[in-house]
C-alpha cells in the first residue's frame, strides 16, 4: 500500500512509490534499451541496429503494466481506470511535454523555415499520442520519407505505447468479466485467452505488413502489440521464472547477448518488426525472468549495479532529450556534429537528462491533479498539460508561416526575372559542348538563392504525379499544349526526373508541346530488377510492366526525356554495372525502334549530408564535396546512351557534371543558386536554371 507524507523528498518519492515487488533488474534493462536507442542515434553506422531498443521498452512495459492491472484484479475483481490513467500521465506527461515546448522553441529560433511544416505537424501529433500513425500515412510517401527527421519523430514509441495504456486495462477488465460471469471460468483464463489472441494476431499482422509494406509496419500499433502481449504473458504466468540461479543466468546472461547481438547484428535491410522482431523480444523477456541476484556475477545483480540503473532511472528522459538536440545541433553556427561535438553532446544528454528526472519527473509524482481519484480533475490536468504544448507549438507557426510565405513569394519572383548568369547559366557547358566565354556576374557572389532555411522546401509542385513508394500505379499526367499536332514529348524516371518536372511544363507550355509525364519514386527506367526483392521492389516490376504497356498503346511520341538517380543498385563489379546499363538499353529499344529519340543527362553530384545544413552555419566556400566523391564512378544511364549512339541509335546524352563541379570539387552553391534541396535531389530553383539548355535539346531531337 502507498504511503504519501505531506511533502516527501523529491528523491525519496519515487523510492516510496515503488511496489513491494519492484524487480531492480528492470532498471537495468531499461538502460541497455536506451542505450542502444541513444548510441544508434548519435553513432547509426556502429550500432546499426540500436532500434531494437524501443521493442526492448515495449517488453518491459507489457510486463509491468500486465502485472500491475492483474494484481489489482486479484485484490479487487476490477480495475480503477482513472487511478491507472492518472498515474501514467504524471508518470509521462510533465516531461513529454516540457521537451515537446523546447521543441517549438527551437522551431522558432534554430530550425530552417523549410521544416515548419514537418515539425508543426508533427509536435501536434506527439502532443495527441498519434506520431506513430503520422509517420505511418508519411512513410508511403516518397518525397515525405526524403525529408529530414522531426524534432519529435522518436514520439512514435511514445505515441504507441500510450495507445496500449489506453486500450489494454479495459481489454483486461473485459476478458475477466467475460470469463466469470459468462464462461464460469477464473479470471486467468479470460485474461490468458485474450492475450494469446491478441498477440498471435498482432504478430500475424506484423510478419504479413512487414513483408507487403515494411515502412508503414515499423510505426503502425496493430504490428507491435505482440511485443506488450509477450510482457504480458510473463506477468500472468509466473512459473516461467526459473527457480534456480544457473537457470537465471542462463536465460538473464543468453538474453544479454541476444539484445546485444541483435543490436550490433541488424541493419536498416533487416525486416523488421515481423518476425525478425522475435529476437530482441524473447531475449527481452529471457532477462526480466532472471531475477535472481545473489551473486556478484548473477545477470540480475549486474544489472541492479548502482551506476546501470541510474542510467535505468533517467531513460525516460534521455530518450526524450537525446533526438532534439542530435537534430538542432546541425544547425547551430560553430557547432555541427563532429566527433568530438558528439561525444559532448552525448555527454549533455545524460546531464539534462537527470535534470529533467529530478526536478520534473519526480516532483510531479506529488502533484494532486494527477493524484486525485476525481477523474474530472485528471482530465483538466491532462487537457491543460496538451494546451501548453499546442499552445507553443501554434505560436511557432504563427511568427513563422508569414516568413515561410515571403520567402516562397521572393523566390518565385527571382525565377520569374532571374539574374543574370544564375544557377546552370554560369556554367562551362550546355550540356553538350562548351560555352565560351563563361557567363560572370559579380552581383551574385554572396547569394545562396533560395536560402538554406528554404532549400529543402524547394521541391516541384506537382507531387500527385509521383507513383510512392509502393504505389504501383502509372501516374500520367499531362501538360502543355492540346492541339492534335503538337509535338508529343514524355519525362519518365524516378525522382531524379521529377526533380526535373517543373522545368519540362514551362518547356511544353512555352514551345506548345504536349507533355506527358510518367514519374515512379526510387524506380528508374530500365529492365534490370532492384537488388532488394521486398514490397517495393515488386511494386517496381508492376510499375515497369504497366510503364511498357502505357508506352506501347500511346502513339509513338516525338522525343522522350528520362533521368535517375546514378547508381541505385548497382553493387559495383563490373558484371553488374554491364547488367546495369544494358537494363536500360533494353527499356530503351521498343521506343527506340518505334523512331522515338531518347535524351537523357548524366546524374548529379550526390552528398553525404545535407548541404544546407552547412550553408546555415558555414560559408558558402566552405559547403563542398570532393569530386570524386560527389560524382559517380559508374553511370548506368551513360554507359547505356554511349553504347545506344555506338549502335547507330538516336539517343543523346547532357552531361553538366562540370557545371556541377569545379576540376577539385563540387559546391553547393552554383551562379548564387543554392543547387541541392537535400543529398542528391536538386531544387526546383536550380533545375530551373537548366530549362534552357534541356529544352534546347529536346527542340533538336523533336527535329530530327
Amino acid at each position: 500500500m502507498e504511503k504519501h507524507t505531506a511533502a516527501p523528498p523529491a528523491r525519496h518519492r519515487a523510492a516510496a512509490e515503488r511496489p513491494d515487488h519492484f524487480l531492480p533488474h528492470i532498471q537495468g534493462l531499461r538502460a541497455i534499451a536506451v542505450l542502444l536507442v541513444v548510441v544508434y542515434h548519435f553513432w547509426p553506422g556502429r550500432l546499426t541496429g540500436g532500434y531494437i531498443g524501443v521493442d526492448v521498452f515495449f517488453v518491459i512495459s507489457g510486463f509491468l503494466i500486465t502485472q500491475q492491472l492483474a494484481r489489482q484484479l486479484e485484490r479487487t475483481d476490477r480495475i480503477a481506470l482513472p487511478s491507472f490513467y492518472a498515474k501514467r500521465a504524471r508518470r509521462l506527461l510533465p516531461a513529454a511535454i516540457t521537451v515537446l515546448v523546447f521543441a517549438s522553441l527551437a522551431t522558432l529560433f534554430v530550425m530552417p523555415l523549410s521544416s515548419l511544416t514537418e515539425n508543426v505537424r508533427e509536435i501536434l501529433a506527439s502532443t495527441f499520442y498519434v506520431e506513430n500513425w503520422v509517420l505511418a500515412l508519411n512513410s508511403v510517401d516518397y518525397l515525405a520519407a526524403a525529408n529530414e527527421a522531426s524534432l519529435v519523430q522518436h514520439y512514435w514509441s511514445l505515441s504507441l505505447e500510450e495507445q496500449f495504456y489506453l486500450f489494454w486495462p479495459v481489454l483486461m477488465l473485459g476478458a475477466s468479466v467475460f470469463a466469470v460471469k459468462v464462461l464460469k471460468r477464473r479470471k486467468w483464463v479470460g485474461l490468458m485467452a485474450v492475450l494469446a489472441i491478441v498477440g498471435l494476431g498482432s504478430f500475424a499482422l506484423s510478419v504479413f505488413v512487414t513483408a507487403t509494406d515494411p515502412a508503414a509496419a515499423y510505426f503502425v500499433t496493430y504490428t507491435r502489440v505482440w511485443e506488450f502481449a509477450v510482457g504480458g504473458a510473463l506477468a500472468l504466468l509466473p512459473r516461467l521464472r526459473p527457480t534456480r540461479a544457473w537457470q537465471s543466468n542462463i536465460l538473464g546472461w543468453g538474453g544479454i547477448a541476444v539484445v546485444l547481438g541483435c543490436g550490433y547484428l541488424f541493419t536498416a535491410a533487416t525486416p523488421f518488426p515481423g518476425y525478425m522482431a522475435a529476437l530482441p523480444v524473447l531475449g527481452t523477456a529471457a532477462i526480466i525472468v532472471a531475477h535472481h541476484r545473489e551473486k556478484p556475477w548473477d545477470a540480475g545483480r549486474v544489472l541492479s549495479w548502482r551506476p546501470v540503473s541510474f542510467i535505468g532511472d533517467i531513460s525516460y528522459s534521455l530518450y526524450l532529450w537525446h533526438w532534439p538536440l542530435i537534430v538542432i545541433a546541425p544547425y547551430i553556427p560553430g557547432w555541427g556534429l563532429s566527433i568530438y561535438n558528439r561525444i559532448a553532446l552525448f555527454l549533455f544528454c545524460f546531464v539534462l537528462a537527470w535534470l529533467t528526472k529530478r526536478f520534473i519527473e519526480d516532483p510531479a509524482r506529488g502533484w494532486r491533479f494527477f493524484t486525485t481519484r476525481r477523474p474530472r480533475t485528471t482530465l483538466i490536468g491532462v487537457v491543460a498539460a496538451m494546451a501548453v504544448s499546442t499552445l507553443f507549438v501554434t505560436g511557432a507557426w504563427a511568427v513563422q508561416q508569414p516568413k515561410y510565405d515571403a520567402e516562397a513569394t521572393q523566390l518565385a519572383q527571382t525565377l520569374a526575372d532571374p539574374p543574370e548568369c544564375f544557377g546552370a547559366a554560369s556554367g562551362p557547358t550546355d550540356g553538350l559542348t562548351a560555352i565560351e566565354p563563361v557567363c560572370a556576374n559579380p552581383e551574385l557572389d554572396g547569394l545562396i538563392i533560395p536560402s538554406p532555411g528554404f532549400g529543402n522546401a524547394d521541391r516541384p509542385e506537382h507531387p500527385d504525379c509521383l507513383s510512392t513508394l509502393n504505389d504501383a500505379t502509372v501516374r500520367d499526367c499531362r501538360f502543355g499544349s492540346d492541339d492534335a499536332d503538337a509535338p508529343q514529348i514524355a519525362l519518365i524516371g524516378d525522382s531524379h526526373a521529377y526533380a526535373l518536372m517543373d522545368p519540362f511544363i514551362q518547356m511544353a507550355e512555352s514551345n506548345g508541346w504536349h507533355l506527358t509525364t510518367y514519374l515512379k519514386g526510387g524506380c528508374p527506367w530500365t529492365t534490370t530488377p532492384l537488388a532488394g526483392r521486398d514490397a517495393f521492389a515488386a511494386s517496381c516490376d508492376s510499375w515497369r510492366s504497366s510503364l511498357t504497356a502505357a508506352l506501347s498503346s500511346h502513339e509513338p511520341f516525338d522525343a522522350i526525356f528520362t533521368a535517375a538517380l546514378t547508381d541505385r543498385n548497382v553493387p559495383g563489379t563490373s558484371d553488374d554495372e554491364t547488367v546495369a546499363a544494358a537494363g536500360y538499353g533494353e527499356a530503351w529499344t521498343p521506343v527506340l525502334d518505334a523512331g522515338t529519340p531518347v535524351v537523357t543527362v548524366v546524374d548529379n553530384p550526390s552528398w553525404d549530408d545535407d548541404p544546407n545544413k552547412c550553408l546555415r552555419t558555414e560559408d558558402a566556400s566552405l559547403c563542398t564535396t570532393p569530386r570524386e566523391d560527389g560524382l559517380a564512378a559508374f553511370d548506368p544511364i551513360a554507359m547505356a546512351a554511349s553504347s545506344a549512339v555506338a549502335a547507330g541509335q538516336d539517343v543523346t546524352l547532357l552531361d553538366f557534371s562540370d557545371t556541377y563541379c569545379t576540376a577539385e570539387e563540387c559546391p553547393a552553391v552554383v551562379g548564387g543558386a543554392n543547387v541541392y534541396r537535400d543529398v542528391d535531389h536538386l531544387t526546383r530553383t536550380f533545375a530551373f536554371t537548366l530549362e534552357p539548355f534541356l529544352a534546347r535539346a529536346m527542340a533538336d531531337a523533336i527535329a530530327r
